[in-house]
């Protein structure tokens, strides 16, 4: 199995791109993310790969980030999401943004993605909120807290899910408010009021 590729980058079409290593041109298939942060033609690339074998096909996809790879595994654990559809994800989400839509049950920033419709949107959400910790998940995880801790704030009680019900009534996306409440429960610590987070929540998104 390929896991990583490291070559002279020789050309990028819409969705793929081709690594020439040692003279040999690999076909890689890659994000809209992925390939828009590629270097150009003729310079170095790396990229970490996974490797699909079926009966018909080997195929290699992807990724300059690791996080971007482990996303790619992880929505392929949830029925009715293969790899084109996983990688119309994560053209449309980064793994941060990914992250936080997931714990924060936003279906609808799920659904704007490329082959998601209503019904997997609410499934991503169901099948995957108690994974998220599993792989490197970039800022939101990496700035404290693991998964079962930042998926609780979206049960539905408590003063983070007031907050965070507040602010999403003041306007504002359920994403974007989930970022801000537990960025602010985390640093005003376990004991903060409801009043407390929704004060530090709006700093956050003003920010």
């Amino acid at each position: 199995m390929i896991a990583r590729l490291s070559g002279l980058l020789d050309s990028v079409s819409e969705s793929a791109c081709i690594v020439d290593v040692g003279g040999v041109g690999y076909l890689v298939y890659c994000s809209g993310r992925t390939l828009r942060g590629l270097p150009r033609p003729g310079e170095v690339v790396r990229l970490h790969v996974e490797t699909h074998v079926r009966e018909d096909h080997i195929h290699l996809y992807g990724f300059l980030a690791e996080a971007e790879r482990g996303w790619f595994n992880l929505l392929q654990t949830v029925q009715g999401v293969g790899a084109r559809v996983a990688l119309g994800i994560l053209s449309s989400l980064s793994p941060d943004e990914l992250f936080r839509a997931i714990a924060s049950a936003d279906k609808t920033t799920l659904h704007r993605c490329d082959g998601v419709g209503p019904k997997l949107a609410a499934r991503l959400v169901t099948e995957l909120k108690d994974k998220v910790g599993g792989i490197a998940l970039g800022p939101v995880a990496m700035a404290g807290g693991g998964a079962a801790e930042t998926v609780a704030a979206t049960e539905g009680t408590g003063a983070v899910a007031d907050a965070l019900s507040a602010l999403v009534n003041l306007g504002y996306r359920r994403a974007d408010a989930f970022g801000a409440v537990t960025a602010a429960a985390r640093t005003l610590g376990s004991e903060a009021n409801v009043q407390a987070l929704i004060r530090a929540g709006l700093k956050e998104l003003a920010q």
